[in-house]
């Protein structure tokens, strides 16, 4: 697929752009209304056709969990291996596009790595995702900033004292998620490591109040995501913080999604995912 398609994609998608305003900019580059209404399908997430690990999957439990913060319920899905043992903590932080079937799926592969894996919603205080993936980007930037950050790093206590969890927590996060990992890294929990995928970068001023380990995964042709990189890694390096960085040449954002057939990147994801499972239990069973 042509690159501007998915450059137009990604600037609709991370921005106030509506869809209207979108398939008329795609019409432009392809020539007319009828391309851009064929081509719109392949955009989209198919969550029927991508999961990796069944619901139903025999050797995982899985169930919705609620915490609360200053009065606010938080639900979330967790999800683990049905031995009863106790395992070190992972959140599985969604996209903006709520907490849908492929986070979930997300949750499980987490869980089959052998971690207590927690997905929470973020849009539980506007009463969950919906279904519609447009509004749910239109309400995730509704939310309040600060109060969301509050709620999701509360999360991370509510795991680490879970009757299966080890008390060690750790964090990934994917887009938006991503960004929301890097804030938790600052947010002064007992996050014990952390990784963004393709995550906007922290303030520089922000990046000494940073107290867990990052694994950074960005996608090579993500330019908006990627002017950040620089600026970030000097401040990381310049106060002393623990950090690896991977760069997935070739890989667009979102690139781990594989219920977005445009953007998934199955090589890249492979690796992302292999360096994340390995920099996790580095820090969270040694």
């Amino acid at each position: 697929m042509d690159q501007s398609i998915i450059d137009l994609f990604d600037e609709f998608t991370h921005g106030t752009m509506g869809r209207r305003v979108f398939m008329e900019r795609m019409a432009k580059l392809l020539g007319g209304a009828a391309a851009a209404a064929a081509l719109a399908p392949i955009l989209k997430n198919t969550y029927a056709d991508a999961g990796i690990v069944p619901e139903d999957d025999d050797r995982l439990v899985g169930e919705t969990v609620t915490y609360k913060v200053d009065g606010v319920v938080m639900s979330g899905y967790l999800t683990r291996l049905k031995d009863g043992a106790k395992r070190p903590g992972v959140i599985v932080i969604h996209e903006n596009r709520g907490l849908n079937p492929h986070i979930k799926d997300v949750a499980r592969r987490m869980a089959l790595e052998g971690f207590l894996a927690l997905a929470p919603d973020a849009l539980s205080p506007v009463g969950g995702t919906p279904s519609d993936e447009d509004r749910a980007r239109e309400m995730i930037y509704e939310l309040d900033r600060e109060a969301t950050l509050a709620r999701m790093a509360a999360a991370v206590p509510f795991l680490a004292l879970h009757e299966e969890s080890t008390g060690k927590v750790g964090a990934i996060g994917f887009c938006w998620g991503g960004g929301m990992v890097n804030r938790l890294a600052a947010a002064d929990t007992p996050l014990a490591a952390g990784v963004p995928y393709y995550g906007r970068q922290l303030p520089v001023e922000d990046v000494p109040k940073i107290s867990a380990p990052l694994c950074l995964q960005y996608a090579g042709l993500d330019k908006r995501i990627n002017a950040g990189i620089d600026e970030y890694v000097a401040a990381l390096e310049a106060n002393g913080k623990s950090f690896e960085l991977h760069m997935y040449e070739g890989a667009n954002h979102a690139f781990n999604n594989d219920t977005n057939e445009a953007r998934y990147d199955k090589k890249a994801a492979d690796l992302a995912w292999g360096r994340t499972v390995e920099f996790l239990k580095r820090y969270l069973t040694e």
